[in-house]
Protein backbone atom coordinates (compact mmCIF):
# COMPACT_ATOMS: atom_id res chain seq x y z
CA UNK A 1 0.00 0.00 0.00
CA UNK A 2 1.56 3.47 -0.91
CA UNK A 3 2.38 5.95 1.92
CA UNK A 4 -0.59 7.76 0.48
CA UNK A 5 -3.01 5.52 1.02
CA UNK A 6 -1.79 4.62 4.00
CA UNK A 7 -2.51 7.96 5.18
CA UNK A 8 -5.89 8.44 3.86
CA UNK A 9 -6.88 4.96 5.58
CA UNK A 10 -5.44 6.30 8.70
CA UNK A 11 -7.39 10.10 8.54
CA UNK A 12 -10.37 8.25 8.03
CA UNK A 13 -10.39 6.05 10.91
CA UNK A 14 -10.81 8.88 12.89
CA UNK A 15 -14.50 9.37 11.48
CA UNK A 16 -17.64 8.10 13.11
CA UNK A 17 -20.73 8.27 10.88
CA UNK A 18 -24.11 8.06 12.41
CA UNK A 19 -27.36 7.92 10.26
CA UNK A 20 -30.19 10.26 10.20
CA UNK A 21 -33.27 8.87 8.96
CA UNK A 22 -35.64 11.24 7.46
CA UNK A 23 -39.41 11.37 6.23
CA UNK A 24 -39.92 12.57 2.47
CA UNK A 25 -43.00 11.86 1.08
CA UNK A 26 -43.49 9.18 3.23
CA UNK A 27 -40.41 7.80 2.24
CA UNK A 28 -37.26 7.13 4.25
CA UNK A 29 -34.14 9.17 3.05
CA UNK A 30 -30.99 8.11 4.39
CA UNK A 31 -28.41 11.10 5.55
CA UNK A 32 -24.91 10.91 7.15
CA UNK A 33 -23.83 13.03 9.87
CA UNK A 34 -20.23 13.11 11.11
CA UNK A 35 -18.50 13.03 14.20
CA UNK A 36 -14.47 12.78 15.02
CA UNK A 37 -12.70 10.94 17.61
CA UNK A 38 -10.27 12.91 19.36
CA UNK A 39 -7.90 12.94 22.87
CA UNK A 40 -9.07 15.86 25.15
CA UNK A 41 -7.25 18.50 24.79
CA UNK A 42 -4.20 18.89 27.52
CA UNK A 43 -3.68 22.83 27.27
CA UNK A 44 -3.90 25.67 25.16
CA UNK A 45 -1.91 28.37 23.76
CA UNK A 46 -1.80 31.44 22.01
CA UNK A 47 -2.07 31.18 18.48
CA UNK A 48 0.86 33.34 17.44
CA UNK A 49 4.45 33.75 18.77
CA UNK A 50 3.80 29.94 20.50
CA UNK A 51 3.54 29.18 22.87
CA UNK A 52 3.17 32.62 24.67
CA UNK A 53 2.66 35.19 22.17
CA UNK A 54 6.39 36.81 21.71
CA UNK A 55 6.80 39.29 19.42
CA UNK A 56 3.37 39.94 18.90
CA UNK A 57 0.76 42.07 20.75
CA UNK A 58 -3.30 42.50 21.17
CA UNK A 59 -3.78 45.55 18.88
CA UNK A 60 -7.90 45.00 20.16
CA UNK A 61 -9.16 43.13 22.98
CA UNK A 62 -12.28 41.32 23.72
CA UNK A 63 -15.46 43.39 24.09
CA UNK A 64 -19.43 42.11 25.36
CA UNK A 65 -21.58 44.01 22.56
CA UNK A 66 -19.07 44.73 20.73
CA UNK A 67 -15.37 43.09 19.46
CA UNK A 68 -16.28 39.55 20.20
CA UNK A 69 -12.64 38.25 19.93
CA UNK A 70 -9.28 39.79 19.97
CA UNK A 71 -7.03 41.24 16.67
CA UNK A 72 -3.45 39.97 17.25
CA UNK A 73 -0.57 42.21 15.40
CA UNK A 74 3.17 41.40 14.88
CA UNK A 75 5.51 43.73 17.00
CA UNK A 76 7.68 44.84 13.36
CA UNK A 77 4.72 47.32 12.22
CA UNK A 78 3.20 48.06 8.61
CA UNK A 79 2.17 44.83 6.88
CA UNK A 80 5.57 43.42 8.05
CA UNK A 81 3.24 39.73 9.41
CA UNK A 82 2.28 39.05 6.19
CA UNK A 83 1.89 35.08 5.89
CA UNK A 84 3.27 34.72 9.89
CA UNK A 85 2.31 31.01 10.98
CA UNK A 86 -1.03 30.71 13.05
CA UNK A 87 -1.11 27.84 15.28
CA UNK A 88 -4.13 26.09 16.87
CA UNK A 89 -4.32 27.26 20.37
CA UNK A 90 -4.79 23.58 21.55
CA UNK A 91 -5.76 19.94 20.11
CA UNK A 92 -8.90 19.40 18.22
CA UNK A 93 -10.84 18.98 15.06
CA UNK A 94 -11.55 21.46 11.97
CA UNK A 95 -15.30 21.77 11.61
CA UNK A 96 -14.37 25.06 9.58
CA UNK A 97 -11.99 25.85 6.62
CA UNK A 98 -13.42 27.87 4.13
CA UNK A 99 -13.35 31.31 2.49
CA UNK A 100 -15.86 33.47 3.72
CA UNK A 101 -15.21 36.29 1.55
CA UNK A 102 -17.32 39.04 2.85
CA UNK A 103 -15.22 40.83 5.67
CA UNK A 104 -14.30 37.52 7.12
CA UNK A 105 -11.97 36.13 4.06
CA UNK A 106 -10.34 32.94 4.62
CA UNK A 107 -11.78 31.04 8.43
CA UNK A 108 -10.61 28.12 10.82
CA UNK A 109 -12.43 27.05 13.19
CA UNK A 110 -11.16 24.28 15.68
CA UNK A 111 -13.28 22.68 18.09
CA UNK A 112 -11.75 21.40 21.32
CA UNK A 113 -12.75 19.30 23.82
CA UNK A 114 -11.84 19.35 27.46
CA UNK A 115 -12.26 18.18 30.62
CA UNK A 116 -12.97 21.59 32.96
CA UNK A 117 -12.61 22.25 36.09
CA UNK A 118 -15.46 20.40 37.50
CA UNK A 119 -14.23 16.75 35.53
CA UNK A 120 -16.33 17.66 32.88
CA UNK A 121 -16.24 17.05 29.13
CA UNK A 122 -17.00 21.11 27.62
CA UNK A 123 -15.90 22.03 24.60
CA UNK A 124 -15.13 25.51 22.78
CA UNK A 125 -15.13 26.37 19.39
CA UNK A 126 -11.34 28.64 18.33
CA UNK A 127 -12.03 30.74 15.22
CA UNK A 128 -8.91 32.47 13.54
CA UNK A 129 -10.09 34.81 10.75
CA UNK A 130 -8.71 37.15 7.91
CA UNK A 131 -6.04 34.36 6.95
CA UNK A 132 -4.12 34.60 4.23
CA UNK A 133 -3.83 30.86 3.82
CA UNK A 134 -5.52 28.29 5.35
CA UNK A 135 -3.06 24.97 5.90
CA UNK A 136 -5.84 22.38 7.14
CA UNK A 137 -8.84 20.65 6.42
CA UNK A 138 -12.54 20.20 7.54
CA UNK A 139 -12.63 16.97 9.77
CA UNK A 140 -9.04 17.15 10.30
CA UNK A 141 -7.72 16.77 13.74
CA UNK A 142 -5.08 18.81 15.00
CA UNK A 143 -2.46 19.30 17.82
CA UNK A 144 -1.68 22.43 19.75
CA UNK A 145 0.81 24.40 18.25
CA UNK A 146 -0.27 23.01 14.66
CA UNK A 147 0.18 25.34 12.10
CA UNK A 148 -3.94 25.64 10.70
CA UNK A 149 -3.18 29.17 8.71
CA UNK A 150 -0.86 32.29 7.82
CA UNK A 151 -1.52 35.95 9.03
CA UNK A 152 -3.60 37.96 6.43
CA UNK A 153 -5.95 41.26 5.87
CA UNK A 154 -8.91 39.49 4.02
CA UNK A 155 -7.25 40.58 0.70
CA UNK A 156 -6.41 43.88 1.82
CA UNK A 157 -9.22 44.72 3.26
CA UNK A 158 -7.90 45.07 6.22
CA UNK A 159 -4.48 45.88 7.69
CA UNK A 160 -2.89 42.81 8.91
CA UNK A 161 -4.20 40.97 11.36
CA UNK A 162 -5.23 37.44 13.04
CA UNK A 163 -8.74 37.40 14.83
CA UNK A 164 -9.19 35.55 17.16
CA UNK A 165 -12.44 34.03 18.81
CA UNK A 166 -13.07 31.37 20.80
CA UNK A 167 -16.87 30.60 21.20
CA UNK A 168 -19.40 28.50 23.95
CA UNK A 169 -21.43 27.80 22.01
CA UNK A 170 -21.09 25.67 18.85
CA UNK A 171 -23.82 26.78 16.80
CA UNK A 172 -22.76 29.90 15.98
CA UNK A 173 -20.23 29.13 12.87
CA UNK A 174 -20.42 32.40 10.82
CA UNK A 175 -23.74 33.48 12.00
CA UNK A 176 -22.55 35.54 14.75
CA UNK A 177 -25.42 38.11 14.37
CA UNK A 178 -28.08 35.49 15.34
CA UNK A 179 -26.39 35.04 18.76
CA UNK A 180 -26.25 37.53 21.82
CA UNK A 181 -22.42 39.21 21.70
CA UNK A 182 -21.81 38.29 25.47
CA UNK A 183 -20.63 36.00 27.89
CA UNK A 184 -23.34 33.91 27.73
CA UNK A 185 -21.75 32.81 23.70
CA UNK A 186 -18.43 33.94 23.63
CA UNK A 187 -14.66 33.89 26.11
CA UNK A 188 -12.76 36.56 26.51
CA UNK A 189 -9.71 34.52 24.35
CA UNK A 190 -6.75 36.11 26.64
CA UNK A 191 -8.93 34.83 29.68
CA UNK A 192 -9.62 31.51 28.84
CA UNK A 193 -5.79 30.24 27.36
CA UNK A 194 -4.26 32.07 30.76
CA UNK A 195 -6.63 29.75 32.48
CA UNK A 196 -6.47 26.44 30.64
CA UNK A 197 -2.64 26.52 30.15
CA UNK A 198 -2.29 22.94 31.06
CA UNK A 199 -5.63 20.70 31.67
CA UNK A 200 -5.35 16.46 32.15
CA UNK A 201 -5.68 14.56 28.81
CA UNK A 202 -4.91 11.03 29.05
CA UNK A 203 -5.31 8.57 26.00
CA UNK A 204 -9.00 8.54 25.63
CA UNK A 205 -11.14 9.47 22.84
CA UNK A 206 -14.18 11.54 22.27
CA UNK A 207 -16.61 11.87 19.47
CA UNK A 208 -16.62 15.41 18.54
CA UNK A 209 -19.59 16.62 16.39
CA UNK A 210 -18.83 18.67 13.50
CA UNK A 211 -22.08 19.75 11.91
CA UNK A 212 -23.30 21.71 14.49
CA UNK A 213 -24.06 24.98 12.74
CA UNK A 214 -26.00 26.45 9.56
CA UNK A 215 -24.19 27.69 6.49
CA UNK A 216 -23.05 31.26 5.94
CA UNK A 217 -26.45 33.25 5.87
CA UNK A 218 -28.68 30.98 6.87
CA UNK A 219 -30.55 30.66 10.28
CA UNK A 220 -30.94 27.86 12.73
CA UNK A 221 -34.87 28.87 12.19
CA UNK A 222 -34.64 26.97 9.11
CA UNK A 223 -33.93 23.71 10.03
CA UNK A 224 -35.70 20.83 10.38
CA UNK A 225 -36.10 19.24 13.72
CA UNK A 226 -37.99 15.96 12.80
CA UNK A 227 -35.09 14.08 11.99
CA UNK A 228 -33.23 12.37 15.46
CA UNK A 229 -29.43 10.88 14.98
CA UNK A 230 -27.48 8.79 16.65
CA UNK A 231 -23.92 7.86 17.05
CA UNK A 232 -22.90 4.37 17.13
CA UNK A 233 -21.94 4.89 20.84
CA UNK A 234 -25.30 5.86 21.49
CA UNK A 235 -25.99 9.39 22.39
CA UNK A 236 -27.65 12.30 19.87
CA UNK A 237 -26.29 14.63 18.58
CA UNK A 238 -27.16 18.04 16.78
CA UNK A 239 -26.80 18.10 12.63
CA UNK A 240 -26.74 20.94 10.41
CA UNK A 241 -26.32 20.35 6.79
CA UNK A 242 -24.71 23.52 5.22
CA UNK A 243 -26.44 22.81 1.76
CA UNK A 244 -27.94 25.42 -0.36
CA UNK A 245 -31.49 23.65 0.46
CA UNK A 246 -31.14 24.60 4.09
CA UNK A 247 -29.56 23.29 7.06
CA UNK A 248 -31.20 19.87 8.50
CA UNK A 249 -31.36 19.87 12.56
CA UNK A 250 -31.20 17.31 14.70
CA UNK A 251 -34.04 17.40 17.28
CA UNK A 252 -33.13 16.83 20.83
CA UNK A 253 -34.13 13.61 22.33
CA UNK A 254 -35.89 15.42 25.15
CA UNK A 255 -37.84 18.18 23.58
CA UNK A 256 -38.85 19.64 26.99
CA UNK A 257 -35.43 19.96 28.54
CA UNK A 258 -32.83 19.98 25.39
CA UNK A 259 -29.43 19.07 25.81
CA UNK A 260 -26.25 20.45 23.99
CA UNK A 261 -23.37 18.01 22.60
CA UNK A 262 -21.50 17.92 25.93
CA UNK A 263 -24.52 17.31 28.53
CA UNK A 264 -25.17 14.31 26.20
CA UNK A 265 -21.79 12.78 26.22
CA UNK A 266 -21.53 13.57 30.35
CA UNK A 267 -24.77 11.77 30.70
CA UNK A 268 -24.46 8.58 28.56
CA UNK A 269 -20.70 8.35 30.18
CA UNK A 270 -22.25 8.61 33.51
CA UNK A 271 -25.18 5.78 32.47
CA UNK A 272 -22.25 3.39 31.38
CA UNK A 273 -20.26 3.73 34.42
CA UNK A 274 -23.42 2.75 36.53
CA UNK A 275 -24.26 -0.31 34.37
CA UNK A 276 -21.05 -1.50 35.14
CA UNK A 277 -21.49 -1.15 38.72
CA UNK A 278 -24.79 -2.67 39.12
CA UNK A 279 -23.99 -5.51 36.31
CA UNK A 280 -23.33 -8.59 38.95
CA UNK A 281 -20.24 -10.67 37.92
CA UNK A 282 -19.92 -14.14 36.91
CA UNK A 283 -19.13 -16.32 40.32
CA UNK A 284 -17.05 -18.67 38.71
CA UNK A 285 -13.92 -16.32 37.09
CA UNK A 286 -11.51 -15.01 39.82
CA UNK A 287 -10.83 -12.05 38.31
CA UNK A 288 -14.70 -11.41 37.83
CA UNK A 289 -14.97 -11.97 42.17
CA UNK A 290 -12.47 -9.63 42.85
CA UNK A 291 -14.09 -7.01 40.73
CA UNK A 292 -17.17 -7.74 42.30
CA UNK A 293 -15.63 -7.20 45.81
CA UNK A 294 -13.99 -4.08 45.01
CA UNK A 295 -17.60 -2.76 43.50
CA UNK A 296 -19.34 -3.89 46.36
CA UNK A 297 -16.37 -2.36 48.76
CA UNK A 298 -15.60 -5.79 50.33
CA UNK A 299 -12.18 -5.91 48.41
CA UNK A 300 -10.00 -2.22 49.33
CA UNK A 301 -7.43 -2.23 46.39
CA UNK A 302 -3.82 -1.35 48.06
CA UNK A 303 -2.39 2.67 47.71
CA UNK A 304 0.05 3.13 44.76
CA UNK A 305 3.27 4.09 46.15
Amino acid sequence: MSTLCVAAFRSLCHVTVAVVWLSVGGALKVEAASTVRSQLADGFDFPVGKPDGDNYYKFRGFTPYGHLGEDWNGRGGGDSDLGDPIYSIGRGVVVLSEDVRVGWGNVVIVRHAFRDESGRISMVDSLYGHLHERKVKVNQVVERGQLVGTMGGNNGMYAVHLHLEIRKNLQIGMNRSSFGRDYSNYYSPTQFINAHRALPAGFARVDIPVKTFAAYGQSLAEADSSPVARTPRGFSIPVYHGSKTGPIAVAPRDKDKPKDPVARINEEARARAQAEVNTPSPSGDFWSRLKSKLSGGQVVAPEKK
